[in-house]
């Protein structure tokens, strides 16, 4: 029986369009086929989200074919042959016997393929610094006349203009995540269990708003005092208790793209001490996005922000943000002083402004934006203030 692709999340010209910029980038470097092998570079070249990274997969872009060939474990192919544009013949489902097989893995039938395709003394581009080094070595010895070339972070970079399509699957996974914070607000109180408050805001996120629904868990964190100086915590069996602090990162997920945030719940009222850094950050944040306009640079927008903070009396020992987009965080352009990575439109970006004071004490807030001519956009509606309940 032939499986039924299911709904596109792109149309297919969207996916040549990407997929055409890789190739351009593979011309400049002279080479002939790249093996795209980190998942998220695969999601935006394919629309594929299955989780199925944990053995060697991977997709093999030559220059001369418009689809590339996909090879995956068999039984993670039919996933995608459902998600995947590309035409399931392009789909190769590898054997059982390749999976925890010292002498053999999935990457032999790469190989294999690209010897039975007169590729195999080509110039190959590899992710090597997503893969082990013994497999790079594996290419090298199985394929003595290839030269093999470092990929890595290619399609990354190419990742970080969005399209205005994908801005729009941006926008929908912020209003899940918006609708998350909601329930957040309304579900923490003094004497309810952490996991309880954490399995509501995760059931909100993941209905969503609108008839779009999240597709996905994305990370969700919840420090709850005495751990707010913790910042990639999740819940605990503990109970909330009056007096308590609540520092929340999560995001919605739509199709593979997330718009985090990060807010700060005090249950009863805030102290002092955090009241006075919220001001001083929300103060940075509104400088950051001020600063954040095309042809400005990362650096531009770290020291506005750096700057803004430090008249309040505080300092941010870590970055303020980073290129964000599918699974979260993309390896590219940091918002941190020294990054003078051009800001372009329709740039994405975390504006992650937690910040972990001490051992006991953290607070956080975040927005996610898109660059403009005009400044940083946020995607988010939610209010900047500190959550009382």
């Amino acid at each position: 029986m032939t499986i039924i692709k299911m709904s596109q999340v792109f149309p297919r010209n969207e996916y040549l369009r990407r997929l055409s910029a890789v190739k351009a980038e593979m011309k400049r470097r002279e080479i002939a086929v790249a093996i795209v092998t980190v998942p998220a570079n695969i999601t935006y070249l394919t629309g594929y989200t299955s989780k199925s990274g944990y053995v060697p997969q991977g997709l093999m872009i030559d220059l001369e074919d418009q689809e590339p060939t996909f090879f995956t474990r068999r039984m993670d192919a039919p996933a995608a042959k459902h998600q995947m544009f590309i035409d399931n013949g392009h789909i190769i489902g590898y054997p059982e016997a390749l999976i925890a097989n010292p002498e053999k893995d999935g990457y032999d039938v790469a190989i294999d393929f690209l010897m039975d395709h007169h590729l195999g003394d080509k110039r190959i581009g590899l992710e090597t610094s997503s893969l082990p080094a013994a497999t790079v070595q594996k290419f090298k010895t199985r394929l003595p006349l290839a030269k093999i070339d470092d990929f890595t972070n290619c399609v990354a970079w190419i990742r970080g203009v969005k399209s205005d399509l994908e801005i729009a699957l941006m926008r929908e996974a912020a209003a899940n995540t918006d609708a998350g914070m909601l329930r957040a607000r309304d579900v923490i109180r003094p004497d309810v269990r952490e996991a309880d408050a954490a399995a509501e805001i995760i059931a909100a996120l993941t209905r969503g708003v609108d008839n779009k629904p999240s597709t996905d868990v994305s990370g969700f964190f919840l420090c709850a005092t005495p751990r707010t100086g913790t910042c990639h915590i999740r819940w605990t069996e503990d109970t909330f208790q009056s007096g308590s602090q609540v520092n929340l990162e999560f995001s919605g997920n739509r199709h593979g793209y997330t718009s985090p945030l990060m807010r700060t719940i005090s249950v009863g009222q805030p102290s002092d001490r955090l009241k006075r850094i919220h001001e001083g950050e929300v103060a940075g944040l509104e400088a950051a996005l001020e600063a954040a306009k095309t042809g400005a640079a990362c650096n531009d927008v770290a020291v506005a922000f750096n700057t803004a903070l430090r008249k309040h009396g505080f300092e941010k020992e870590s970055r303020c943000g980073y290129a964000v987009g599918i699974d979260w965080t993309e390896p590219t352009a940091s918002l941190k002083e020294g990054d003078m990575t051009i800001l372009q439109p329709n740039m994405t970006f975390h504006l992650m402004l937690g910040n972990w004071v001490d051992d006991e004490f953290g607070y956080v807030i975040s927005e996610t934006f898109r660059v403009t001519d005009l400044g940083g956009e946020t995607f988010s509606k939610f209010p900047r203030d500190i959550i009382t309940v």
